[in-house]
């Protein structure tokens, strides 16, 4: 029986065909889509960096998904942000590869197993590509937990005093070192009728609370977690308790201070509506824009202390990560190495306003050129930085301090609770929390 088969010259042609195809997907493979969230507000200062690395990147693309689409969202929701990546580790589809992740998130995303351990994927020569020598030590040390290295910075945060520098000079004060100084400054100009208000801080029952709090706390000498030890009902922590309520009643805060986050803060200093304020960095931008009362007339300073202790400045800042899960380890670390480059880093700082991780950013001309107060922030985070504890368990430990907190600046009618009584309560809750580290 005669055999069915094609003709030899036929047989050449599709084998030449089939190799042909095959070397098509060998020099050029399918694209490789990665994907991360940002919050709603950054997501427009995002999309041309991503064209720029796409561009450069042929076989990669970025699948920024956001969080604009739900309506849980604020501009600023970094706890939504959270949830969404955490619903994603949870999940069955594993849909992120680079996490954009707040720097106290690192321990807790760590411990879960969800974050790329770089110090044991990457080579020697990877490692030397991140110039990680390049970057504020503040922020390389904050992105390792238990000496592994999960988190390479993007852009940094800490908190600063703003401060009217055209009112205290024309009063003739110094800008304020200690809490008193700054009780006495303020009580002076509204009696001048210059400000309704002295000074203006984050008092809602948010993070924000507990960020401004590690820093009057670390300024009268005290500390919320040291190893496995809670400050919390020590005299340091009952002290800036009592500074926190001694502003309200004394009139140089609002009493409504306890409803205020950075946002309605920032707005009212911009307006003219208080002589000093704690704030982050990105305030600046929002106070010297066309149209604000205090355009050129600000400034920036460490927090006030105590006498005899020094200043706090609460450590924020964000940085990206890799999941565990991803099939693109390759891609995502040549991702992240072009958003944490110097140059991407200026491009950002430029457009968004926000402060670089990039030590030699802070002296750049451009950046100095728009924002001449960066190489004097540079100089409260070396010095004056401090950390938020460093623990998986963070999450619970801040909403302890916010509970208590929250309670003893808005006391009863009776005083209750005292600061004494609500920070031991704290303090007692916090440590319960910690038997399970």
């Amino acid at each position: 029986m005669q055999q069915l088969g094609f003709p030899g010259n036929l047989r050449r042609l599709i084998i030449v065909f089939l190799l042909v195809i095959a070397l098509i997907f060998i020099l050029f493979p399918k694209p490789v889509t990665l994907s991360f969230v940002v919050s709603k507000n950054e997501v427009e200062y995002w999309r041309p960096l991503i064209d720029q690395f796409e561009a450069k990147n042929k076989s990669i693309r970025i699948d920024l998904a956001n969080l604009s689409k739900t309506k849980l969202v604020n501009p600023a929701d970094t706890d939504r942000l959270k949830a969404t990546y955490i619903e994603g580790f949870e999940g069955k589809s594993q849909p992120f590869d680079l996490i954009y992740m707040d720097i106290i998130w690192v321990p807790e995303f760590a411990e879960a197993g969800w974050l790329m351990d770089l110090t044991k994927e990457l080579s020697q020569q990877e490692f030397k590509k991140l110039e990680l020598n390049e970057f504020l030590v503040s922020e390389v040390d904050n992105g390792y937990y238990n000496g592994k290295l999960y988190r390479i910075p993007f852009r940094t945060d800490v908190g600063v005093l703003y401060y009217r520098k055209d009112l205290l000079k024309e009063a003739g004060y110094s800008p304020p070192e200690t809490f008193e100084d700054l009780i006495k400054i303020s009580q002076a100009l509204q009696k001048q009728k210059k400000v309704p208000w002295g000074y203006l801080w984050q008092g809602r029952q948010t993070e924000a609370l507990a960020a401004m709090f590690v820093e009057v706390l670390k300024g009268y000498g005290g500390f919320w977690i040291k190893d496995k030890t809670v400050g919390l009902g020590q005299p340091a922590a009952i002290q800036a308790v009592e500074f926190l309520r001694s502003t309200m009643k004394q009139g140089i805060s609002p009493e409504g201070i306890t409803t205020y986050e950075e946002e309605y803060t920032r707005r009212l200093f911009r307006d003219g509506q208080a002589v000093f304020m704690r704030n982050w960095p990105f305030a600046w931008t929002y106070a010297s824009s066309p149209g604000s009362s205090v355009r050129g007339k600000i400034a920036i300073k460490p927090m006030v202390h105590a006498l005899g202790e020094s200043s706090g400045a609460c450590k924020g800042g964000w940085g990206f990560g890799i999941a565990k899960t991803t099939r693109h380890k390759k891609a995502a670390l040549q991702a992240i190495k072009f958003f944490t480059s110097a140059a991407v880093q200026r491009q950002f700082t430029l457009a968004y306003g926000s402060v670089p991780s990039r030590r030699k950013l802070f002296f750049e001309p451009k950046i100095v050129a728009r924002y001449s107060h960066y190489p004097e922030l540079l100089n409260v985070i070396d010095k004056s930085w401090v950390a938020r504890p460093r623990i998986p368990q963070y999450a619970q430990a801040s909403a302890i301090l916010q509970k208590y907190l929250g309670a003893a600046l808005n006391p009863d009618e009776n005083g209750y609770p005292s600061p004494q009584e609500a920070m031991n309560a704290a303090a007692q809750e916090t440590q319960e929390l910690l038997k399970d580290m």
